[in-house]
């Protein structure tokens, strides 16, 4: 199974542009690519632009930057102090035989994020250094992610995370050519390999049988690190399942009906009759994902007439409180009647990213985005955490965070 995921994981490779391509010899090798365009940098949750804006608020005190950047600081995750705890092979789900282990690696993610923040915002170089030797502990640690095939999780979440920080860090002098090329290439044989395998065979289940959130951060962790390596035919992989992919995580699989409320369009999730924890979690990792996309040119914010807003819009609204309308979803698994209201309230940091966008970019009818926004920076403090704020389980690592500091326009 291993080799066969090896071999999945280049066919992408093999198939296109193949007369540009070199199949390496070894896993260990990056594999060199033909980009089709300059890909920015840095560019996928954050460019330098915003980067710049962040300082300016943290610079004048501004609220409630301000209050975001010192959850940040408050945070361990964030401290020049932390030492990472990489492991040759993560566990996540049971195989009968291993420990789980995957802790390790979404707070290790997290305290790369963070301190990536705290030195790109700061200056302050201590925290770069900290950040790099997490990444180096597990680009030269890092072989393998199983378990239980809740290991596609782990690839996905943990693969998107991991870029987005490192992409922050890649201009740090501190940071070696040479290990930037190990992180790389260790994310595309081990996170890459097995997103991939993922979209294409869903683990040989029907193709509707997985719920939205393992499309969407797979699809997430592929276009992250395609941004990372540089590599057009990745990224470009992601951007096509998005839009016409076979799984859950096709915007139109993932947004399947839509309904119009006092003038305002509404779409509901695939998750939406299962439980709002996931519901939640999907808008999350669409947002993520969306951004990054954005950062390159690529607006699926506004894809089939801001589709995703409709969806956000809905399940904001229900987990703020108010009524929405359902229809029954029926797929080869289950039959759902009625929407869940299962952790209905879910507190995630992830609206902010959504309200920056469609409101304070766009000018568009965000209103329970917005409502959902407040309800988690009032739960948090006066404004978005990261890792570590909400929890010790994985639900709290479940997306980067700190979107009062680092999304907010206004």
């Amino acid at each position: 199974m291993l080799f066969l995921k090896s071999i999945l994981g280049l066919l992408p490779f093999l198939c296109c542009y193949a007369s540009a391509l070199v199949v390496p010899e070894q896993h260990g090798k990056l594999l060199p690519t033909r980009t089709t365009q300059p890909f920015l940098h840095p560019g996928m949750l954050h460019t330098e632009q915003d980067f710049t804006r962040m300082r300016s608020k943290v610079s004048a005190n501004a609220s409630p930057w301000i209050t975001s950047w010192n959850i940040l600081t408050a945070n361990s995750h964030a401290a020049s102090t932390y030492s990472p705890r990489p492991a040759p092979t993560i566990y996540r789900g049971s195989d009968g035989v291993h420990s789980q282990n995957y802790p390790q690696l979404y707070n290790d993610v997290a305290a790369a994020y963070a301190l990536a923040l705290r030195w790109k915002i700061s200056g302050d170089t201590a925290y770069a250094d900290t950040a790099v030797k997490v990444f180096n502990a597990w680009a030269y640690n890092l072989t393998l992610i199983t378990g239980s095939t809740d290991a596609d999780l782990a690839a996905g979440i943990y693969g998107y995370e991991f870029a987005n920080a490192a992409e922050i860090m890649r201009s740090y002098s501190g940071w070696s050519a040479a290990d930037q090329t190990q992180f790389k290439t260790m994310m595309q044989n081990v996170f890459y390999s097995i997103n991939h395998d993922f979209l294409i065979r869903h683990n040989d289940a029907k193709i509707d049988h997985y719920w939205a959130n393992w499309d969407l951060c797979n699809i997430a962790s592929m276009l992250a690190i395609g941004i990372l390596t540089d590599n057009s035919t990745m990224y470009q992989e992601a951007i096509t399942y998005f839009k016409s992919g076979g799984g859950n995580g096709n915007i139109d699989k993932f947004i399947w009906t839509e309904y119009t409320v006092d003038s305002q369009v509404l779409g509901q999730g695939q998750e939406a009759g299962r439980d709002q924890g996931h519901a939640t979690l999907d808008f999350a990792l669409a947002g993520a994902l969306a951004q990054m996309a954005y950062n390159q040119g690529d607006d699926l914010f506004a894809y089939e007439s801001n589709k995703l807003l409709a969806g956000s819009e809905y399940c904001a609204k229900y987990n703020a409180g108010s009524d929405v309308p359902y229809t029954t979803y029926t797929n080869s698994d289950v039959t759902q009647t009625i929407i869940s209201n299962s952790s209905r309230g879910t507190i995630r940091p992830e609206w902010e990213l959504l309200y920056a966008h469609y409101a304070d970019l766009k000018g568009l009818n965000a209103t329970y985005t917005g409502k959902m926004r407040d309800i988690i920076n009032a739960a948090s403090g006066g404004a978005e955490g990261g890792g570590g704020n909400y929890g010790s389980t994985s639900g709290g690592y479940d997306q980067l965070g700190y979107g009062t500091l680092t999304f907010r326009l206004k």
